[in-house]
């Protein structure tokens, strides 16, 4: 599930500059679940993302761009199906937009580096911010913490 390697070209965990790449050329570069979930706001189905029981401490980034999106140590268990977490990484790593689709009124959450639809954010989440951000697991990378894993892997068995 530690996925570092670069999917194409606009693909960076470095690079910080906003992606703006037409959907038709996303299609052409994407998995198709990657692209129908980040590209057509699709949902997947809950209790699907191996993400959403995942422990390990690191970083969760755009599966789409690259960018970091959230620390795990804000990940938590919602009981919603999908990942949870409560803070992202920074401000600008997000953009929220209005979402008034399937008879409902929420928050889209999108990447803030490429705009790909991530999940939604909702005010039923534990302190410190009182938010969840339920994100498909789909559009989601994982960088397990390099420092953590060393020390696990140095103690005595």
């Amino acid at each position: 599930m530690d996925s570092t390697e670069k999917k194409h070209a606009a693909y960076s965990r470095k690079d910080t500059a906003k992606v703006n790449i037409s959907d038709k050329e996303w299609e052409k570069v994407l998995p198709k679940d990657v692209y129908y979930i980040a590209r057509q706001k699709g949902t997947e189905r809950p209790w699907t993302s191996p993400y959403e029981a995942l422990t390990d401490k690191g970083t969760y980034y755009c599966a789409v761009c690259g960018n970091a999106l959230f620390k795990s140590d804000t990940k938590f268990e919602s009981g919603c199906g999908w990942p949870s977490f409560y803070d992202p990484i920074s401000k600008g790593s997000i953009i929220y937009t209005p979402d008034n689709s399937h008879g409902m009124s929420r928050t889209e959450v999108q990447c803030g580096r490429c705009k790909s639809h991530l999940g939604h954010v909702f005010n039923d989440g534990p302190p410190p911010t009182g938010l969840r951000y339920c994100i498909n697991g789909v559009v989601l990378d994982f960088e397990k913490a390099k420092e953590a894993e060393k020390k696990y892997n140095e103690k005595p068995q």
